[in-house]
């Protein structure tokens, strides 16, 4: 029964996710088409991100007091009914309607994601949530291989217009999945379970059902140092990913001299990594913390290598392996944080990383945008890698000492 429900979700995300690329590659091409300016592409990246610092935290709360199911179905049929908007963009002059709904589906986006991540633990047995966040990276790759693939052939081959109508199918196809999945109820026993309270804690912690806040977070995180990492994470590497999505475009077109077809290979391999990742995290089951910063290491190196190599199909190998490395550390590192989050905290606490991810990789791509233009960009790639190899070091660092701490005070 609970996995039937959570296939359900796992389609729902693949369909409006592979839609959504095919907008996203269809609006792009026609910006430049019809405005022929990377300032108009900066601005519609720019305006995405402000929805997401104002409400993801409120879907974390709104999901406290109505239903996720509720949430999750209103705003794909918006976003359906919005999308549709774009086919009455023709000319400069209608770019207002562009910057107005990308707006909109951003907020849509923005309701949607903590809503979706924070269905999973109700889905699914806790003992099975290390093989669910795998899925998860499945659908991630999946989206990006076909998004990639078909997304600028159906832009090219039919016009964008045909790819906005299949965006706006997209969701509404999804709303009406998600509109028939069944969510058990959250229990006071289900936010006091075992799972939610690790050895790591020492013993059990009661939560007041009424009082759901920030204080209530931040004490959840005091006790819990798997949990402490995990929002180090979470705080620190969005500094550096806005880095890695401006160069691999900069890379395929500047570097390689492959063009469009060389950012949809690239992406590509990005994507059979995240779908590769699958096989390989059920391996760090035991050692989920470990796991996540080990490859968070492996991403910086093979980052670092990426900004020296010369031959195209070397550099699309690193960036499957780069994208394996991201996709198992990704699931170690959801998996412990829905190990270690009660399950009445999640929604909010996913609502506030998302805002703050989210607005950190908004701001990093511009700086990135900025940085491209006075720095080389393999030297810039090199500083990126570097970032994530310090991270990795710090954030091990703080728990050697932390755990050490802790043993000593027991």
């Amino acid at each position: 029964m609970v996995y039937k429900q959570y296939r359900k979700l796992f389609v729902a995300g693949i369909i409006n996710g592979i839609g959504d690329r095919f907008c996203q590659i269809a609006l792009l091409a026609l910006i430049y088409q019809l405005t022929g300016s990377g300032l108009s592409v900066g601005i519609m990246l720019g305006l995405r991100v402000i929805p997401f610092l104002i409400l993801s935290p409120v879907s974390g709360v709104l999901i406290t007091r109505i239903s996720r199911r509720t949430l999750m179905m209103t705003t794909d049929l918006l976003r359906g009914g919005a999308a549709l908007a774009f086919l009455s963009v023709h000319s400069n002059e209608d770019m207002w309607i562009v910057y107005g709904v990308s707006t909109l589906l951003a907020c849509g986006e923005a309701l949607y994601a903590p809503a979706r991540k924070s269905s999973i633990p109700l889905l699914v047995r806790p003992s099975d949530l290390l093989r669910v966040n795998s899925l998860e990276q499945v659908m991630s790759g999946l989206v990006l291989v076909i998004g990639a693939a078909a997304g600028g052939i159906v832009s090219a081959l039919f016009g964008p217009q045909v790819a906005f109508m299949l965006n706006s199918a997209s969701f509404f196809v999804a709303g009406l999945i998600v509109c028939n999945i069944a969510f058990p109820p959250v229990t006071k026993e289900e936010v006091n379970r075992e799972d939610a309270h690790t050895e790591s804690r020492g013993s059990q912690t009661s939560f007041d059902d009424r009082i759901l806040g920030r204080s209530q977070i931040l004490q959840c995180i005091r006790i819990s140092l798997p949990l402490q990492v995990v929002i180090a994470f979470e705080l620190l590497v969005p500094f550096i990913n806005g880095i890695d999505n401006v160069l691999i475009s900069v890379y395929a077109v500047q570097e390689f001299k492959l063009g469009d077809a060389g950012i949809r290979l690239f992406y590509a391999a990005l994507g059979a990594g995240l779908v590769a990742s699958y096989a390989l995290g059920r391996l760090f089951s035991r050692s989920l913390l470990s796991g996540g910063l080990v490859c968070l290491l492996l991403e910086g190196i093979l980052l670092m290598g990426l900004s020296g190599i010369d031959h195209a199909w070397a550099a699309v190998a690193i960036y499957f392996f780069i994208s394996l490395a991201g996709g198992v550390g990704a699931i170690c590192l959801d998996t412990l944080l829905m190990r270690e989050t009660p399950l009445h905290l999640q929604g909010p606490l996913l609502g506030m990383l998302t805002a703050w991810s989210q607005g950190i990789i908004g701001l990093s791509m511009f700086g990135a945008g900025v940085a491209v233009e006075i720095i080389e960009p393999r030297m810039l790639g090199l500083i990126g890698g570097a970032g994530f190899v310090m991270i990795s070091i710090v954030i091990t660092i703080y728990y050697t000492r932390a755990r050490s701490r802790k043993a000593a005070n027991v």
